[in-house]
């Protein structure tokens, strides 16, 4: 286990801040993410592509990415709910695109009122759209299976229809799949036999990342289940702000802080530092000063003697 890298996805300036009431100002979440890239976080989604009227939290999308791709080494990513929103991030320059896709249908037309075989189409568009680009100009372009472990209106995801929607996707244009617990429903013995259902039914590069949420206390738990099965991306929310503002119940994103702490623990190399993290987190507290921030390591700090994991080098074939 020892020097295995595993990457982590801040996911804060979006799915943090679309599930809170305040709006965090331009230059303040600016701040926040030149922080959050100085701790050593490679990859951040930093905005969501959606009406303004639906998600004022998040109206600065494009200005934020732009500012953000100024950023070196930094992979701004961004959440998109159609082909018009994948138009304009494009044109923002995001190096990555998600589209959701929600396995419940009803929490599908909750969240972007669209059917499954609508959203499909919207990502057949988008897959036109980036195939009219230079290949090095490209965003990676994911989608997200959400509510993938259970859904807080349907109940019960059938398995099938994570696999049949997951191949439904990569059919229809994108690079690869996220699975994402949207509702904090997942265990895991669920979370492994999820990952190993889906590469063996779409191969193992088709997924590489999963969204993990903390509501009912599983979520570091479900991360060690999924980075043992050999997942290599977990997306995480500093200070553990956000959810799903369509899922009723949809709290407790995995706190940055305190999955940095246990990866790095066990040996996994993360490289982000954690005093430049707590940096950040107060970075953020000021941004949002009436806003609860969670996690257990910035309240107890590191332990005596702590050592980062060593980085694996990399192989040169």
């Amino acid at each position: 286990m020892s020097g295995k890298q595993i990457e982590i996805s801040e996911v804060g300036p979006r799915d943090g801040l679309q599930s809170i009431s305040a709006i965090m100002a331009t230059e303040d979440k600016k701040r926040w993410i030149a922080a959050l890239a100085n701790a050593g976080l490679r990859e951040i989604e930093v905005g969501s592509f959606v009406p303004a009227k639906l998600l004022p939290q998040l109206a600065d999308a494009a200005e934020i990415v732009r500012y953000a791709r100024t950023l070196p080494g930094l992979t701004v990513a961004v959440l998109v709910p159609n082909a018009r929103g994948a138009k304009d991030a494009i044109a923002a320059g995001a190096h990555k695109l998600t589209i959701p896709l929600s396995v419940s249908e009803t929490h599908s037309l909750k969240n972007l009122r669209k059917t499954h075989e609508q959203v499909l189409e919207e990502v057949r568009q988008i897959r036109a759209q980036l195939d009219q680009l230079p290949a090095e100009q490209r965003p990676s372009f994911e989608g997200s299976l959400s509510t993938c472990f259970g859904c807080t209106l349907e109940g019960a995801v059938a398995e099938e229809a994570v696999l049949r929607l997951g191949e439904g996707l990569m059919k229809a244009g994108c690079d690869e799949v996220g699975l994402s617990d949207t509702t904090g429903y997942g265990n895991p013995v669920q979370v492994r036999r999820l990952i190993q259902l889906v590469w063996s039914h779409l191969g193992r590069d088709a997924l590489n990342g999963i969204h993990l949420h903390n509501t009912r206390g599983q979520g570091l738990a479900n991360v060690l289940a999924a980075v043992e099965a050999g997942i290599t991306t977990v997306d995480a929310s500093m200070g553990g702000i956000g959810g799903c503002p369509f899922a009723p119940g949809a709290s407790g994103n995995i706190v940055t802080e305190d999955l940095v702490f246990l990866l790095e623990a066990m040996g996994y190399s993360t490289g982000v530092d954690v005093d430049r993290l707590m940096a950040a987190r107060e970075v953020l507290a000021r941004g949002l000063p009436d806003e609860p921030l969670f996690g257990f390591v910035p309240d107890a700090g590191l332990p005596k003697g702590f050592q980062y994991a060593e980085p694996q080098p990399e192989v040169v074939a």
